[in-house]
C-alpha cells in the first residue's frame, strides 16, 4: 500500500504509558482531537491489557488502537512490586513501539506526522526526532512536579544525594519558580528512592529530553502555578496547560454509583461528611486503618469510605456494627459526583494529581496522606502554597492527629478560610475550561499544531 503525506491524510501516533491512569488520561486528550480533526488518523499503542481496558466502549472511527508487548517473558514470576512490570515494559518499550508505528503506517497508508506521548517515554523524543516529525509529549500530573524532575541535576549537585536522612524537613529556597520547598517533599526519583531504577532513570531522562518538544502538555491550567509555568516556559519551546481532564475529556464510567453513595449522602447535611479515598495503588498499613477508623468513630464523623476488600479485614473488631448508622464503607465510589455532593465537607486523600484536580473543581477542601511518586509535592502545594488543605501530621495517620485534622477542617475557623480558597480556584478552573478561558486556547494552539500550523 503507498503511504502518502498529504494535508488531508495527516497521522498522529500516540505512545500510551499503559500503568495507573497515565493511558486513560492521554486517551480523554486523543479522544478529544479527534473528535475536533475528523480526518486526521490517530494509531494509539499500549499493551494488549491496557487497551483492552481503554476500548471497551465504542470509540471513534479516527482512533485506531494497536498493542505492544508488555516486555513480560513467558513464566516470569513476579515479585508483586509494580516497578517489577514498569521495568520489563520500559526495557523492550522502543523497539515495540516502533515496530507498531510502521504496522500503523502500512495499513493505514498514511505516514505518522507527528508523535504525541505520555512524558514518562523520553525516548519517545528521539523516535520523533528521527522520523523528521513534531513531539507533544504529555506530562499527566501538575507543573509542580514536571519542573522539580527537570531540575534535578541542579538539586543534586546542590543539596547531594547522600546524607540526607534527617533533612526531610530542610527549606529549599533555590529552585526556578519556588518560593521555597521542603526537601522531604521532593518527588520520589530525584534525592529519595533508587536513583538507579529504570523508574528513576526514566523521571531523570525525561526531564533532559523534554527542551526537544515543540510543545509540553500539562493537565493543569496556567492559574494554578503561574511563576512555575513562567520558569517552564523559559525552559521549553512551548507548555501547553490543557486541563484539568477531569472537566476537559472526563471518562465516561465514572457516573455509575453501583453502591448507593448519592442516595447516602442525600440523607446528611451539607459539608458534614468525611468521604476517604485513596486511588487504585496507595494503601495505608493496617496499622494506619484501624487509626483512621477509630478516629472517625470517637469524633463522630460521618464518612463514605472507598476501601478495597482486602484492606477492609483490617478495620478494628466491631467497627462496621457501630458505626453502621455514622458511615458507609464501599470497594469503589463515584469520586467526581461524591466530591460535587453538598454533604461532603472534606476529601482525605492520597494526593493524586487527579484526586487534587478533582477537589479543587468540587470546591472541597483536603486532608492529605501522601503515598509515593508526586503526592508529597502535591501535599506540599495543597498545604503551603494554595493553602486549600492540611496535611495529617508527619504523613501517618494516628487516631489523634486525624481526629485534630479532622475538626480543623469540618469545624475550625481555619477549615472557613480552606473553604474560600478552594472556592477562589474551583472560580479559575472553571474560567480556564470556559470558551475563552487559557485551557481551551491553548488546545486551539495544539490543534493548529497538529494539523501542520506554527505553534
Amino acid at each position: 500500500m503507498q503511504i502518502t503525506n498529504s494535508s488531508s491524510d495527516r497521522h498522529v501516533a500516540v505512545l500510551a504509558f499503559p500503568f495507573s491512569t497515565h493511558a486513560g488520561l492521554l486517551l480523554g486528550l486523543v479522544r478529544r482531537l479527534a473528535a475536533a480533526i475528523p480526518n486526521t488518523t490517530f494509531s494509539f499503542y499500549s499493551t494488549a491489557k491496557s487497551n483492552e481496558s481503554l476500548f471497551s466502549e465504542p470509540k471513534p472511527e479516527n482512533i485506531k488502537p494497536y498493542s505492544v508487548w508488555d516486555g513480560v517473558p513467558e513464566g516470569y514470576v513476579f515479585s508483586g512490586n509494580i516497578e517489577d512490570n514498569v521495568n520489563l515494559f520500559l526495557e523492550a518499550a522502543e523497539e515495540g513501539f516502533k515496530g507498531a508505528m510502521r504496522m500503523a503506517e502500512a495499513e493505514t497508508g498514511r505516514r505518522i506526522r507527528s508523535v504525541m506521548a505520555d512524558a514518562f517515554l523520553w525516548f519517545s523524543g528521539s523516535v520523533a526526532e528521527e522520523m523528521g516529525v513534531l513531539w507533544f509529549p504529555l506530562w499527566t500530573s501538575g507543573a509542580c512536579s514536571l519542573s522539580v524532575h527537570c531540575y534535578t541535576d541542579l538539586i543534586r549537585e546542590t543539596v547531594g544525594i547522600h546524607g540526607i536522612a534527617g533533612r526531610e524537613d530542610e527549606l529549599l529556597k533555590f529552585i526556578p519558580g519556588f518560593s521555597e520547598l521542603r526537601l522531604g517533599d521532593l518527588p520520589g526519583g530525584v534525592l529519595f528512592g533508587n536513583l538507579k531504577s529504570p523508574f528513576s532513570i526514566m523521571l531523570h531522562k525525561m526531564g533532559q529530553a523534554l527542551p526537544k518538544a515543540a510543545a509540553v502538555l500539562i493537565n493543569s491550567l496556567e492559574e494554578l502555578d503561574p511563576e512555575i509555568n513562567k520558569d517552564l516556559n523559559s525552559k521549553f519551546q512551548k507548555v501547553l496547560n490543557l486541563g484539568p481532564f477531569n472537566l476537559t475529556s472526563p471518562p465516561s464510567s465514572s457516573n455509575v454509583d453501583e453502591y448507593g453513595c448519592i442516595p447516602w449522602l442525600d440523607k446528611h447535611k451539607p459539608a458534614s461528611v468525611a468521604y476517604i479515598g485513596f486511588g487504585t495503588v496507595a494503601r495505608p498499613t493496617p496499622i494506619e486503618v484501624v487509626a483512621l477508623a477509630e478516629a472517625l468513630e470517637a469524633s463522630g464523623t460521618p464518612f463514605l469510605w472507598s476501601i478495597k476488600d482486602d484492606s477492609k479485614v483490617n478495620l478494628p473488631e466491631g467497627f462496621l456494627n457501630r458505626t453502621r448508622d455514622l458511615g458507609k464503607i464501599v470497594p469503589w465510589a463515584p469520586q467526581v459526583q461524591v466530591l460535587a455532593h453538598r454533604s461532603t465537607g472534606v476529601f482525605i486523600t492520597h494526593c493524586g494529581w487527579n484526586s487534587v484536580l478533582e477537589s479543587i473543581v468540587a470546591g472541597i477542601p483536603m486532608i492529605g496522606w501522601p503515598f509515593f511518586g508526586d503526592h508529597n509535592i502535591n501535599t506540599w502545594m495543597v498545604e503551603n502554597v494554595w493553602k486549600i488543605g492540611v496535611r495529617v501530621e508527619g504523613g501517618v495517620f494516628t487516631k489523634s492527629e486525624t481526629m485534630h485534622a479532622l475538626e480543623l477542617v469540618l469545624s475550625h475557623e481555619k477549615g472557613k478560610k480552606l473553604k474560600e480558597q478552594i472556592g477562589h480556584f474551583s472560580e479559575l478552573v472553571l474560567k480556564a475550561v470556559g470558551p475563552k478561558g487559557s485551557s481551551s486556547q491553548n488546545f486551539n494552539t495544539l490543534l493548529d499544531a497538529v494539523t501542520g500550523h506554527n505553534l
